[in-house]
């Protein structure tokens, strides 16, 4: 799992997930990670149903603009939508926390069925204030890649295990870039030795690698922190020339 594949593999492997593809779940809560230092993710954006429920996570990525997982809001009314912006504590009253509406929404051709294109902006219905607690991400560049081993972090809300409770507050996790059973549409990382990943209830949250945001939470393979896939998120370097056209056309006050 932790190994790159050898030069014959990688067709095999991709005839492999097309098969595990059946076994998708959404993701991702976090399991087996820690409490992040309050307001140390400045980006982290929480996606809830009125009137407060969490139910995704998202990304700063311009101060009118994050972005998250395409599936997240398929068949959602987007009215019934808020996006909080600078949250600790889910559950408590925090004065650094701003509440919006989505005045927008824009996708990039998402796939379903195969899991492709999983990426959709939301566009704030005002600008974000940005100060310490709120912040936007930095992007990566267009087509990046990300090498075998590269160290990130993943993060969310969502529950710390499939049948464990919701954290009191914003969980993240160290998390290895692994070539195995990926997609070049995808990043895929995988936690070495132990049971922790991402999991069900919380996707969208950003996959954060050397404070650039590389992928968006996807799914996950048959469970949660099985130890025998990868997670996988898509791959933002693929969509930032979209992106940016995006927030142009948009009218957004530069670019992120």
């Amino acid at each position: 799992m932790t190994r790159s594949c050898g030069p014959s593999s990688p067709a095999l492997a991709l005839v492999l997930l097309a098969v595990l593809l059946g076994g998708v779940a959404r993701a991702a809560e976090i399991v087996g990670g820690r409490e992040a230092q309050p307001h140390s993710r400045p980006y982290m954006a929480s996606l809830q149903l009125l009137p407060g429920r969490h139910f995704c996570g998202g990304t700063l990525i311009h101060p009118r603009f994050v972005l998250t997982a395409a599936h997240c809001l398929s068949n959602l009314n987007p009215l019934r939508v808020r996006v909080v912006l600078g949250a600790h504590s889910l559950q408590t009253s925090e004065p650094t926390k701003q509440r919006f509406r989505i005045s927008r929404l824009f996708e990039n051709s998402y796939d379903p069925k195969e899991k492709l294109n999983d990426v959709l902006l939301l566009q704030l219905d005002r600008p974000a204030t940005l100060n310490a607690q709120v912040a936007v991400a930095q992007l990566p560049q267009q087509n990046q890649l990300l090498p075998h081993g590269t160290q990130c972090l993943a993060m969310g809300w969502g529950r710390l295990g499939t049948f464990e409770p919701l954290p009191q507050v914003l969980q993240e996790l160290n998390v290895t870039v692994v070539t195995f059973l990926c997609r070049p549409q995808n990043v895929c990382t995988f936690v070495p030795r132990r049971s922790a990943g991402i999991c069900f209830g919380d996707s969208g949250g950003p996959l954060i690698c050397d404070g650039v945001i590389q992928g968006v939470d996807s799914f996950v393979i048959r469970g949660c922190a099985t130890r025998q896939y990868p997670d996988f998120f898509a791959r933002v370097s693929l969509y930032v020339d979209w992106i940016r056209s995006v927030l142009s056309n948009a009218g957004g006050e530069d670019g992120p």
